[in-house]
């Protein structure tokens, strides 16, 4: 609305003045001004469908890459399974470069942990022990002398209560841990190396300022701990020692009774003795147990399986939105997209090439992965099974890399590289998909430029209007002026 003032009086509306719908022709024209507006916003939406389905592109060529690369990467070829005989006694895993086989595994000892405990039983955990010094030696036991490779001192005082002992040798990082165990008779004082093997057995000397005697079962002294004897407050609860093994026949020894270096691409872990001995002379019996290592053909097809759904999930995503439906008179939203057509025949043009690398398997479809009349991958199992038994030959399908001549790479690598390619900073797809935006970026500009002038004008329009109804306003009332004049001249005459 505009209101506008006058000598011969007030328009309130605007077209009062002329007669003239003003409101309804303003509308009428500033709506024509605008109509590229509309046309500019529907060219908007369309192109934000082509970006959400590219987007949805990138993702899908994402995974199928993923895909590829797995198949590209020859650890995958050489990966192995393992199953044992019995579990409890060994268990197998396995890595890139493990030789497939059989291997008789036998344990005569497992890895253990040094252990002491106190005989003199206190009344509780609160009770003290007397004052000096503790020292820990830690290291490697041959017979009873101990060859001490880390040597800790811990200060006792009187009133430290067998809890604050046991917490000063916990803080004091000497490799031994404490720990107080109470039975019907009262609380004692529990030790024990930090790690198990050999090499982390430990005594633990004393000096007794309570009492002056280091070695009896009185005072302070009552922790000491002498391999060589001569100490009378502990007893040997469980010795340090290394897991022993045989694998093949070949004696292996480690601190730990998981095995990480004895045999290449694997690691083997023992949990149960498979030696013992009994009687008088003794009689030795040994039951092994066997691990077999065989190729992972489960891990293998999976990873085909999972290349061919990737690449079956593109092409469709691909197909639906490039083609043009006769049916519906409907056009996918990237149909006649230069782009978008160009990934699909680059896609089949690679999955339906001839492979030379392989003198067995030329096509996928020889290795049991065939292409379907939509494009599709479909993995018949049998046939793919049946040439994983030749799996050097399926490789070099798949995973076959030339430095040199990159036609000669295999199906997996070639879609690696295309991959890369579409998606990388200057790739074809990431260069649409920044086209496409910045297309958006213009049009919205476009559009808030003419809406700039549309408001210009409309607001030029109503000022027109309102001149013309203020003209018209003024005419009228000098019209009715002089008609008024006039009859009364006729009056009086």
């Amino acid at each position: 609305m505009t209101s506008t003032s006058s000598t011969s009086g007030t328009i309130s509306s605007l077209g009062v003045g002329s007669g003239l719908d003003a409101n309804a022709i303003v509308t009428k024209l500033v709506a024509l001004e605008r109509q590229p507006i509309t046309t500019l916003q529907n060219e908007a939406d369309k192109i934000q469908s082509k970006i959400s389905a590219f987007g949805q592109v990138q993702s899908n060529l994402s995974t199928l890459r993923d895909a590829a690369q797995k198949l590209a990467n020859p650890d995958i070829w050489s990966s192995t399974t393992s199953s044992s005989s019995d579990t409890n006694v060994v268990n197998f895993t396995t890595s890139s470069g493990a030789a497939t086989g059989s291997y008789s595994v036998s344990v005569s000892s497992l890895a253990a942990s040094q252990s002491v405990v106190t005989n003199t039983a206190l009344a509780s955990s609160a009770s003290t022990l007397g004052s000096g010094t503790l020292t820990i030696d830690l290291g490697t036991l041959s017979g009873a002398t101990l060859t001490s490779s880390k040597t800790t001192n811990i200060s006792i005082a009187s009133s430290d209560t067998l809890e604050n002992i046991r917490d000063k040798i916990n803080d004091a990082a000497a490799g031994v841990t404490a720990s107080i165990v109470k039975d019907s008779k009262g609380a004692r004082l529990v030790m024990t190396s930090a790690a198990t093997g050999a090499a982390n057995a430990f005594k633990v000397s004393v000096n007794d300022t309570g009492d002056g005697n280091n070695t009896d079962d009185a005072g302070l002294s009552a922790l000491a701990y002498d391999p060589a004897g001569g100490t009378l407050g502990t007893t040997l609860a469980k010795s340090a020692a290394d897991a022993a093994a045989s694998v093949n026949g070949v004696n292996v020894t480690s601190s730990t009774n998981q095995f990480s270096d004895v045999l290449t691409g694997i690691s083997f872990t023992v949990g149960k003795l498979t030696v013992t001995s009994s009687g008088a002379p003794p009689v030795v019996t040994d039951n092994p147990a066997t691990v077999t290592v065989k190729q992972d053909n489960d891990t293998i097809s999976k990873a085909i399986s999972d290349f061919a759904g990737a690449y079956s999930s593109l092409v469709t995503l691909l197909r639906a939105n490039t083609k043009y439906d006769d049916a519906t008179k409907t056009a996918g939203t990237l149909q006649g997209d230069s782009t978008a057509v160009g990934i699909l025949n680059q896609l089949r043009a690679t999955i339906g090439s001839t492979s030379g690398n392989s003198s067995v398997f030329t096509t996928l479809s020889s290795a049991g992965v065939a292409v379907q009349t939509d494009g599709t991958l479909a993995v018949n199992s049998t046939k793919l099974t049946n040439s994983l038994g030749n799996l050097s030959e399926v490789k070099k399908l798949f995973a076959n890399a030339n430095l040199s001549d990159s036609s000669k790479d295999g199906i997996a690598t070639k879609l690696r590289t295309l991959g890369n390619n579409l998606l990388g900073f200057e790739g074809a797809l990431t260069t649409r998909t920044t086209g496409l935006k910045t297309s958006v970026t213009n049009n919205q500009k476009r559009q808030d430029e003419l809406d700039a002038r549309a408001t210009l004008y409309e607001k030029r329009l109503r000022a027109q209007y309102t001149a013309l109804d203020q003209t018209m306003a003024n005419i009228s009332g000098q019209s009715s002026y002089v008609t008024q004049m006039i009859t009364n001249w006729n009056k009086s005459s």
